[in-house]
């Protein structure tokens, strides 16, 4: 799972970082909002988001988020704890809202329950030929038969998959198997794309030198 955090609190924004780490959730923390400029929200599974940010309001954030019509998860966590805030909080689109101060497992819980959420909304099957994958469950078959796929083998079939047909670049394939922080090698990608089309049949997996990747039916 990753998770962006937005929180200038110098300790609470590093507690918070530590106690997701341990869980085994990845997190890139920004203390201001201009870590929001540029956001490729590709990858990203939830947005954890302090209103009270130096210079821009957490919730013109927010606000402008959904405008654009960004639909990654949003928890709020905040000072701000009277029922009006609250409120004000949910009907601008944040999924959650939790007053500080919290308990960490609280917060973890609850980024797990909005996890689970998002998923439950997902198609349950893509099919795209012969191939189906089943994205919450990270399951595929190929003609009926289920296939075993390492975790970046997965990842690197349902970022085809969710643009069949159309080919996705090498740079962008890494910023989406790896959101937070440097985007996953090309050298890597090609081991994994090697071993992904082994297990699928390499036909289903066309090359564009220079250009990308293609799944086709």
């Amino acid at each position: 799972m990753h998770v962006l955090l937005f929180e200038d609190d110098l300790d609470l924004g590093q507690a918070i970082v530590n106690a997701l780490r341990q869980e085994g959730l990845s997190v890139l923390w920004h203390r201001t909002a201009e870590g929001a400029q540029g956001l490729e929200t590709t990858g990203i599974d939830a947005v954890l988001l302090d209103l009270g940010l130096p210079r821009v309001d957490g919730m013109d954030l927010l606000r402008g988020w959904r405008r654009a019509g960004w639909l990654v998860p949003v928890m709020v966590i905040s000072a701000r704890a009277e029922l009006p805030q609250r409120l004000a909080g949910l009907d601008e689109g944040a999924d959650d809202y939790l007053p500080k101060p919290f308990a960490m497992a609280e917060l973890i819980s609850r980024l797990r329950a909005l996890h689970r959420r998002q998923a439950r909304q997902a198609s349950e099957r893509w099919r795209i030929g012969t191939l189906e994958i089943a994205p919450r469950d990270n399951r595929v078959w190929v003609d009926g038969e289920p296939v075993e796929l390492s975790g970046r083998e997965f990842q690197l079939l349902e970022a085809l998959a969710r643009s069949p047909d159309a080919v996705v670049s090498k740079s962008a394939l890494g910023r989406r198997l790896q959101p937070l922080g440097d985007p996953l090698e090309g050298s890597v990608i090609e081991v994994h794309m090697s071993n992904l089309r082994r297990k699928i049949g390499a036909h289903r997996i066309r090359t564009l030198r220079g250009v990308g990747y293609q799944l086709i039916a």
